[in-house]
């Protein structure tokens, strides 16, 4: 815990993402890496030189048209002594039965940052912290590059004028080896996607490809990462 606690720290501080009494609102979807980060979170507020509050927010996409069991996740919370907010949604009936959509993924992500920004706004928060880890920015970097030929990535923080709130990654120098860590040894209560198209996506594919050239480029991922901050793509600066 100690170890993603400092990576969260590096992150924040480089980033100036957290300012004295932001109400920051974490997006729980119930994978290691945003239960990880909601852990992270609410141990660096214990000693962190600025006060902030942290409020949970959970999407229940209902998958199947049946409503999540985010019990273990409440129970999380209520130790910690935030918030948790359960926003139920039909996200799954309105992509996959309504819409029938043929690339779901490009769609739900959409949907779902809407919902989450308006929850947020409407419990008072300034600032929404996204579980996002260093492998995830690799991925995306790499996706953007091959799929649409752009050089880009997501930045570590961002202000978003038409909902007037901003978003922060705090775990960018994560790995998902340190949330999953994380997740094991604090026997975090995960919840399994019921996603249809789990881990049959192009970023599935991605990461895969990421470990096949890391089998023969060492360190990678920190290479990619150093030449995104040296080259200031997107919000992410060098030291």
């Amino acid at each position: 815990m100690r170890r993603i606690v400092g990576l969260a720290r590096r992150a924040i501080d480089k980033y100036e993402m957290i300012q004295p009494n932001d109400v920051i609102a974490v997006g729980v979807s119930g994978g290691k890496d945003s239960l990880a980060l909601l852990c992270a979170l609410c141990e660096l507020k214990r000693f962190y030189p600025v006060p902030f509050t942290i409020k949970a927010i959970v999407l229940d996409p209902c998958f199947f048209n049946e409503e999540g069991d985010y019990s273990g996740i409440e129970k999380l919370c209520r130790g910690y002594g935030i918030e948790c907010i359960i926003k139920r949604c039909e996200l799954y009936s309105l992509i996959f039965e309504v819409r029938k959509e043929k690339s779901p993924c490009s769609m739900c992500s959409k949907m779902r940052r809407g919902i989450l920004h308006d929850v947020a706004k409407e419990n008072g928060c300034n600032k929404i912290a996204l579980g996002h880890t260093r492998d995830d920015a690799v991925e995306t970097f790499l996706m953007n590059l091959l799929s649409c030929g752009n050089i880009s990535c997501f930045a570590p923080k961002t202000y978003l004028s038409r909902k007037d709130i901003t978003a922060i990654r705090p775990l960018i120098y994560a790995t998902e080896r340190d949330t999953q860590s994380v997740a094991e040894r604090k026997n975090l209560p995960i919840v399994k996607s019921r996603c249809p198209v789990d881990e049959k996506t192009n970023r599935e594919d991605t990461k895969n490809l990421v470990l096949q050239l890391s089998l023969k480029y060492t360190s990678l991922p920190e290479k990619i990462i150093g030449a995104m901050e040296r080259a200031g793509i997107n919000g992410w600066k060098a030291e």
